[in-house]
């Protein structure tokens, strides 16, 4: 009996290093990073839940994980909320002029579209609440920002036709479509938001998501979701950094080289690795609990003595594991 108890003291006292350890590794607030989130008209209940949903889900982890400093992420949305502004036109254009004059040459500025999209055939457009802006109108407001580096995520539908007028030079620009006839709502931004929370997006396990990652990240899961549902895939992701105005499903084609190296983070070297190691340690926790779980599957078939001896390794090998994650959070 005094054996339990002493296993599940080690496990509790785990399970709070492990929490400690999640809340000293947050990465600290960069003042040279910009976001933009424009949460465009919906049409309908359905849609208003979901694109509210996911602009809060945005918003935070910007925040709360990637270390954008409160005050410099904007947010305009067709129900305001929280200090807010409505996403008009009007207000996109305030947005971008307060940007310039508070934007520097080494600022990047990150721009997230989440609504509907439309392509007459000659001009693509994001739904706002009121007259919409075109391509070319928000290609002129990018233009005007001194920041070296813009990464833009239109991830409405018809966002493929945004490509060509967007691109430039220090820019990546990530539609959620291939073009203007691709028109049926999106999954893309779901798929996005779950790659800034999964330790499986980080590909080259650095310690840090990239844009190219967590591009590759959303595509990957939202061509999953249609071949799992039986349907016939109405969205196909592309990606443009090189500024030639063409844009790749993949890593090729001259882009990918500077969505590889532009971070949503701003974690210096060493704080990468750390965060590695720290990865590296978490995936080790998860192994070692699902041993746990196999041995209490099992514990009918093992005698009492051995059953114990088992849990007492796993729990003891925990333990180590969680002191090492409490060292590298302090």
């Amino acid at each position: 009996m005094l054996r339990r108890l002493i296993l599940v003291l080690v496990w509790c006292c785990a399970a709070a290093v492990l929490t400690c350890a999640q809340e000293k590794t947050r990465t600290a607030t960069d003042p040279n990073k910009y976001a933009v989130i424009l949460s465009g008209a919906s049409g309908d209940e359905e849609f208003a839940k979901r694109f509210k949903g996911w602009t809060a889900e945005l918003r935070k982890a910007l925040v709360e994980r990637f270390g954008f400093d409160d005050s410099r992420v904007t947010v305009l949305s067709e129900s305001p909320e929280g200090g807010a502004s409505r996403a008009t036109a009007e207000e996109v254009r305030r947005v971008f002029t307060s940007l310039k004059a508070s934007a520097g040459a080494e600022s990047t500025v990150f721009v997230f579209l989440i609504g509907h999209g439309t392509y007459d055939g000659r001009q693509a457009k994001f739904s706002l609440v009121g007259p919409d802006l075109a391509a070319n109108e928000y290609a002129e407001l990018l233009s005007n920002l001194p920041a070296r580096r813009v990464v833009v995520f239109n991830m409405a539908s018809a966002s493929g036709e945004f490509i060509k007028p967007l691109s430039g030079r220090g820019r990546v620009v990530v539609t959620a479509t291939r073009s203007g006839q691709e028109q049926n709502a999106t999954r893309f931004p779901e798929h996005f938001i779950a790659a800034l929370a999964s330790r499986d997006a980080d590909a080259d396990q650095n310690g840090r998501v990239s844009v190219l990652e967590a591009f590759d990240f959303a595509s990957r899961l939202t061509a999953e979701q249609y071949k799992r549902a039986g349907r016939l895939a109405t969205e196909h992701a592309l990606l443009d950094d090189s500024g030639d105005g063409v844009g790749h499903a993949t890593a090729e084609g001259g882009d990918g080289a500077l969505a590889r190296t532009t971070y949503l983070d701003s974690l210096s070297v060493e704080q990468a690795a750390a965060n590695a190691e720290t990865g590296r340690l978490l995936r080790e926790r998860e192994r070692l609990e699902e041993e746990v779980e196999q041995l209490k599957s099992r514990k009918t078939l093992l005698p009492e003595a051995q059953y114990e001896a088992e849990l007492e390794r796993i729990f003891v090998t925990l333990a180590k594991v969680n002191r090492s994650i409490k060292r590298g959070a302090q």
